[in-house]
């Protein structure tokens, strides 16, 4: 009856551990767009199998990042699709239609702790927060126009600013990537000084133009979606370089 019982729960613990080793498994390119479709940010190992270098170590990635869906597809006509045809890690992301491929055959060493940096790096989302790991994704990205909104976390305006921005963001796509910056974060006081701002002035919302290399505010006054989308689309009309820019500053990187 013991040994019966042990028995038991050794095969029972087997199957947990390969259940928890194991990614879900796309296997059409139906499955993969709908995947790709589910999340802002995913991560699509398209791996040989299960025993392919890479899969552990994004297997151990995944645990540590969760906000980020991950997945593997082992089918090479599916990988085509994506103008893929060895090995790789890839990422997808929403904000501004961009796919960043990690080809295993090129990494010099291949870690849990790399991939996890990989993701880290390029997890740009409708809206995301400035910091000195995400500035990387953020000023690599093919959208040179970042709207910004800058507000102190803990303060009444901060998530409601934040989600009501995060919503309007979509309508943007391949246009402008939205970014918070934190005015509490005194890492952040550079930021705010390229635009003439203090922490006690916020929350503001700015645009910076990294093609022109130009910058301005949105007049203080309500934060709306309303006034925001206007300012938006006057950029998009050109109509903002017409206007004088915003902070007394000397050019400096965010």
């Amino acid at each position: 009856m013991l040994i019966t019982l042990f028995f038991s729960l050794l095969v029972s613990s087997v199957i947990a551990t390969e259940k928890d080793n194991a990614l879900p498994r796309l296997t059409d390119t139906k499955a993969v767009e709908a995947f790709i479709d589910s999340a802002e940010v995913v991560v699509i190992g398209f791996l040989e199998g299960e025993e392919s270098l890479g899969y552990q170590e994004l297997v151990a990635a995944a645990k540590r990042v969760d906000s980020v869906p991950v997945a593997i597809c082992t089918e090479k006509e599916v990988w085509a699709d994506y103008s893929l045809s060895s090995d790789t890690v890839t990422l997808f992301r929403k904000a501004d239609n961009h796919q960043e491929n990690l080809v295993i055959a090129e990494t010099k060493k291949l870690e849990a702790d790399g991939l996890v940096n990989f993701i880290t790096i390029n997890e740009v989302r409708y809206i995301t927060e400035y910091n000195q790991v995400t500035a990387v994704g953020l000023f690599h990205s093919e959208v040179k126009t970042h709207l910004l909104l800058f507000a102190n976390r803990g303060s009444k305006e901060y998530t409601e600013l934040r989600e009501r921005l995060g919503a309007m963001a979509p309508e943007f796509t391949g246009k402008f990537l939205f970014v918070l910056i934190n005015g509490a974060v005194k890492s952040n006081s550079r930021s705010l000084g390229y635009f003439g701002l203090k922490s006690k002035d916020l929350p503001r919302v700015g645009m910076y133009d990294g093609d022109s290399d130009m910058k301005w505010l949105l007049p203080e006054g309500e934060i709306s979606t309303e006034r925001v989308r206007e300012f938006c689309q006057s950029f998009l009309r050109g109509e903002l370089k017409e206007v004088k820019q915003a902070g007394t500053e000397a050019k400096t990187e965010l």
